[in-house]
């Protein structure tokens, strides 16, 4: 009786674990501008991409000119960061999807007017 109960909760976890391991093998770490990194134009780096909640943004940056700066929709617009909106500015930011729409901008004035923004929409 007690090797049974030892051998269903093994099992147990290691359908947890496996269950772990396929969700992180599932997601996806894209970098942000590509090679070219967070700058000027990205705009219309999410073409032809296929986003799911729980991939990874990476933006690589120059961290003494630039941010990233998570928005709603609004401040996508408006290129106006809210207040209380999440500031990143290590210049190698890793930032994980939420399901849905993401907006990011550069904060700094005029390059989201440049084009230093993006939209990411989840599944």
């Amino acid at each position: 009786m007690v090797q049974g109960r030892c051998s269903a909760v093994a099992a147990t976890v290691l359908l947890c674990l496996l269950s772990l391991h396929f969700e992180s093998a599932r997601s996806a770490t894209f970098t942000v501008g590509d090679s070219g990194g967070w700058t000027f134009d990205t705009v219309g780096w999410t073409k032809g991409k296929r986003f799911r909640a729980g991939d990874t943004l990476v933006f690589n940056y120059n961290p003494s000119v630039h941010n990233v700066v998570a928005v709603n929709r609004a401040g996508y617009s408006a290129c106006k960061a809210p207040k209380g909106a999440n500031v990143f500015s290590s210049g190698k930011d890793q930032i994980k999807l939420r399901k849905g729409q993401n907006f990011f901008i550069c904060s700094y004035v005029g390059h989201c007017q440049s084009g230093m923004k993006i939209a990411v929409i989840a599944s």
